[in-house]
């Protein structure tokens, strides 16, 4: 079979189409018709793989918030490692995963906001994010008390993190305005952000080695 009409091919081919119109567009400005011509396939073949806009809509959040569940779960909730070394490449995975996908935030605040029934496309994120701060705070609770760290609520510490992080994305035309040529560029302004949201975390738990 040639590869340009493999099954899987041809998904993959109209996922990366979806997502770009979607980021770029929302869902309401999204048209099927532009992702089926951006795809390479026809209208009809689109809706044969996805049947509707809403389906096509769902599987591009769903995997992109899954994906990002489970970056953050693996990183923070490795029991293998030490607190802060979790802490860190917690912050550093999700950072990276928005610079990876920089349309994203702006997508997901600007549909909620549209559309507050759409919060609900986050509720993987809430069912992960539940177990994981109840362990980290609970580890956190038996650090203070032993004096190797400052008592911090594990959920602001998540708010934190992910204010921290989105920002640049979120408001990149802002701060681009702002930094101006202060950096070589502006991946370079992101690469010292990501060392700075790590070290104001740490700091602000200053967390001891056992």
């Amino acid at each position: 079979m040639d590869k340009q009409n493999h099954p899987q091919d041809t998904e993959t081919r109209i996922l990366q189409a979806a997502e770009k119109e979607f980021f770029e567009k929302g869902y309401a400005g999204a048209r099927t018709a532009s992702i089926a011509e951006a795809a390479g396939v026809t209208h009809a073949m689109l809706h044969y793989y996805f049947r509707t806009k809403d389906k096509l809509f769902e599987r591009i959040v769903s995997e992109k918030i899954d994906a990002l569940a489970n970056i953050v779960l693996s990183a923070i909730g490795d029991g293998d490692l030490p607190l802060e070394d979790r802490i860190r490449q917690g912050v550093e995975r999700h950072f990276d995963f928005i610079s990876a996908n920089r349309d994203l935030p702006r997508f997901i605040v600007n549909e909620v906001f549209a559309h507050p029934e759409r919060a609900e496309m986050l509720g993987n994120v809430q069912n992960i994010a539940g177990s994981l701060l109840n362990n980290l705070q609970h580890e956190i609770d038996e650090y203070a008390a032993k004096g190797l760290c400052r008592q911090a609520d594990a959920r602001i510490l998540l708010i934190d993190i992910v204010s921290l992080n989105v920002f640049p994305f979120i408001a990149a035309p802002i701060v681009k305005a702002a930094v101006g040529n202060l950096y070589e560029s502006y991946d370079a302004f992101l690469e010292m952000r990501k060392k700075e949201n790590v070290e104001t975390i740490l700091g602000k738990l200053k967390i001891s080695r056992l």
